[in-house]
């Protein structure tokens, strides 16, 4: 059983910063892919960055140079450290986890695992 748990989220001004963190507990060691996706009303959740196990990672094009997904191994904590917010940007992310390796496509529905979410607001 894992169970993810975010923080983080807030309003900023666009240009600004924010960085979100996300804790896990229980099994976490066989994790191969960790995510971070965010959803705004009446849209499909929409896959941010992964890191794999290997400590590869991808991002959407729209947050490219802007967004950094990163991991505390001690802490068990996964980060994304948002740089030059945008209006945007504003949706609500969620952290994700599953067992088996990222795939090329970044896909909600390849995730079992879900943080509670944590909004992200810029205006």
């Amino acid at each position: 059983h894992v169970q993810l748990v975010e923080s983080g989220g807030g309003s900023d001004q666009p240009g600004g910063s924010l960085r979100l963190a996300c804790a896990a507990y229980g099994v976490t060691s066989i994790l191969r892919c960790l995510a971070w996706f965010r959803q705004v009303p009446g849209k499909e959740r929409e896959g941010v960055a992964t890191l794999s196990g290997d400590g590869s990672t991808t991002y959407a094009d729209s947050v490219k140079g802007r967004f950094t997904i990163s991991q505390d191994n001690v802490k068990n904590t996964l980060y994304l450290q948002m740089n030059s917010l945008k209006p945007e940007d504003s949706a609500m992310y969620y952290c994700a986890a599953r067992f088996g390796g990222c795939r090329a496509d970044i896909s909600a529905a390849d995730f079992g695992y879900w943080g509670q979410g944590t909004q992200v607001t810029v205006s």
